[in-house]
């Protein structure tokens, strides 16, 4: 991956509506040039998806959470059945004081308590730590 590549994964994460042609404008490539980069990106797995961000708050999601999973092994099904609880948005095994950490968003503390009882249903959970965030400066999804 060279310099081009990365300038047009940064542009693609600030717009992802943005044209082949405008893009290669930006990065000094014509329009053909710039959409053969993005599929070899693709295709390579660089880039694994194209999507959009949303304001979570207007969707009725204004509660977000860091979830620490206290647990045994995370093997099997584990990992799927935190997959299927939707307020769940990432999950991360991790070293620290946790085995796993969730990211989790709901509409208001009365269903984030549901999500953490949910949670004990999980085959191998044994205990949890929450942190609720009360304001979010930023979040840096660009390269």
């Amino acid at each position: 991956m060279d310099e081009i590549d990365r300038k047009l994964i940064g542009l693609l994460q600030e717009d992802a509506t943005r044209s082949y042609a405008t893009l290669g404008a930006e990065v000094g490539l014509s329009g053909g040039a710039a959409h053969e980069r993005v599929r070899k990106l693709r295709e390579r797995g660089v880039i694994r998806r194209t999507t959009i961000e949303v304001d979570q708050a207007a969707l009725g999601r204004a509660v977000t959470a860091y979830v620490l999973v206290d647990g045994g092994t995370w093997m099997g099904d584990s990992g799927r059945a935190l997959a299927a609880i939707p307020e769940v948005e990432e999950a991360h095994v991790i070293a620290g004081p946790a085995s796993v950490l969730l990211k989790v968003r709901t509409s208001g503390t009365t269903e984030l308590q549901d999500v953490l009882r949910r949670l004990f249903q999980v085959d191998g959970v044994t205990g949890t730590q929450t942190v609720v965030v009360l304001e979010t400066f930023f979040e840096r999804t660009l390269t």
